[in-house]
């Protein structure tokens, strides 16, 4: 299989969500090297119920003020939420929006040590005044001239030492001074004698001055700006990507298509499209580094492009579901791809548990786990599993095989096999996973989940509710859940030999 600066190509389209899931759970933590414009986003949220009496204008009463990491700072912001190292260099004005993006970055645990200060040029301030999700103003505070002198020589040193045994170098160039064309040109040599990975997310009509990076992730606009024509449909779009190649010697294209997902096509004539995956759109503010951060981190690894374009656009819909530049963890990477898995999908097997497990408490949700047999399922288990749920957010059935239940319940039981009750139980709306255990008891299977609620019945009050010591060391709950008088699976069985009068059982 050939590889070129990073990216695996090979022939083939479409990518299953099976194979996402697996390339996901093996991603390792390479890396990644970004270079670029730093900025601070600043969000002034408030309502806005009148218009001002100076002007016909609204008044936001602002409630609260939130600062975040933005240009680079949020693409190693994405990247550090994906558990991978990013070494980010770039430059900051002496003053105190500087110190407090200094700080910002301490906080999230980013390495501070590629910050440039550079007294000639005030750090960039954007200042966005939101109502709801709603933007209403962008103020901005900046000085896009190139940067020049001591600062830029200190860019150059501090990149080229931070790229020994990095897997992959991102140039977020958002117009404001640092990349300049012939520091780019440095920068993409210094990446190809090292033999990385060059990702750029490119600004302005010249992406000659890119020559020689390895993908490039315009969205739409970017790239007709780039082209000086439009790109009205899709066939358009793939003749757009293939002369931006041909332009400045790139392997990919990565056009986003916002609405229409992500297209991507690599300097053999390789293409392919990603559909939209977003549920609702509040703020498409820091896609393009999501984009990028995951793209580089996928390619670092090792991932083909399908590959990495697939997740990436997972990841992206992520992101603009929520206001504000936000970053996108490997458990909520891992949950949106199980979003599209099909009912089987609630049946784990080995090695499932641990990554649902890590998705769901990613997303903060209230883990409930239930047992038993659940051989002849009634209305008395509908209305137990209807209750256990009602105690969360996600609800784990834990299903004794069949070895267990003959040992349990004698050598006639279970009437069904594992495999069935499982399936019967995943096709249930108020169960969210289905796991087996051959124990005697749930003990081990307690400890594994670690549940935040142990749901049981109440006939188990003056019996002991094994892993009941263990979930409430943990700060969990055990709660008994009422019965359905005369209704048992023994019973059932009972009546089919019958040893119980049919309408006896009430």
């Amino acid at each position: 299989m050939e590889r070129a600066g990073g990216c695996e190509r090979r022939g083939g389209s479409g990518v299953s969500r099976q194979e996402l899931e697996d390339r996901l759970a093996k991603l390792g933590r390479p890396r990644v090297v970004i270079v670029g414009d730093l900025m601070l986003d600043r969000y002034v949220v408030g309502e806005v119920s009148r218009i001002s009496p100076e002007a016909p204008i609204p008044v936001l009463t602002a409630t609260r003020a939130d600062e975040k990491l933005g240009g680079a700072g949020n693409v190693a912001f994405n990247l550090h939420s994906m558990e991978v190292e990013a070494s980010i260099v770039g430059v900051i004005g002496d003053d105190g929006w500087g110190r407090r993006l200094r700080a910002l970055m301490e906080e999230t645990g980013l390495a501070t040590g590629g910050l440039v200060v550079d007294g000639d040029r005030p750090t960039i301030l954007k200042t966005r005044m939101v109502s709801g999700v709603q933007q209403m103003l962008r103020v901005d505070w900046e000085d896009s001239r190139e940067v020049s002198g001591a600062a830029r020589a200190e860019v150059l040193e501090r990149a080229r030492a931070l790229l020994e045994g990095a897997g992959a170098l991102v140039l977020s160039d958002y117009g404001k001074g640092v990349l300049s064309a012939d520091l780019i040109a440095e920068l993409v040599a210094a990446a190809q004698a090292a033999s990385i990975p060059v990702l750029v997310d490119p600004k302005g009509d010249d992406y000659g001055r890119y020559r020689g990076a390895s993908v490039i992730t315009p969205n739409r606009r970017e790239a007709e700006q780039a082209l000086g024509r439009k790109l009205p449909d899709l066939e358009a779009v793939a003749e757009g990507a293939r002369d931006l190649i041909e332009a400045a010697g790139l392997e990919v294209a990565v056009i986003t298509l916002g609405a229409e997902g992500i297209y991507y096509r690599t300097a053999d004539g390789r293409e392919g499209r990603e559909a939209t995956r977003a549920r609702a759109v509040f703020d498409v503010t820091g896609a393009g580094d999501t984009v990028i951060s995951h793209l580089a981190l996928f390619l670092a690894d090792g991932f083909e492009i399908d590959t990495a374009v697939a997740l990436a656009n997972q990841a992206a819909g992520i992101v603009v579901g929520r206001l504000g530049t936000n970053g996108v963890t490997r458990g909520e990477l891992a949950a949106k791809l199980r979003e599209s898995a099909p009912e089987v999908g609630k049946v784990l097997g080995d090695g499932d548990l641990e990554e649902l497990l890590a998705a769901w408490r990613s997303g903060n949700r209230r883990i409930v786990f239930t047992n038993g047999c659940f051989d002849l399922l009634h209305t008395g288990h509908v209305n137990y599993l209807r209750f256990a749920r009602s105690q969360g957010d996600v609800l784990i059935v834990g299903v004794n095989d069949d070895e267990s239940v003959a040992r349990l319940k004698g050598p006639e039981r279970p009437l069904n096999t594992i495999a069935d009750r499982m399936e019967v139980l995943a096709a249930m709306e108020m169960v969210d996973a289905v796991v087996a255990f051959g124990d005697d008891t749930p003990a081990r299977l307690v400890e594994r989940i670690t549940p935040d609620v142990l749901v049981k019945g109440e006939d188990w009050a003056d019996k002991g509710v094994v892993g009941r010591e263990w979930v409430e060391q943990h700060g969990g709950q055990v709660v008994l859940a009422p019965l359905v008088a005369g209704r048992s699976t023994t019973r059932l069985v009972d009546r089919m030999k019958g040893g119980v009068e049919q309408g006896k059982e009430n």
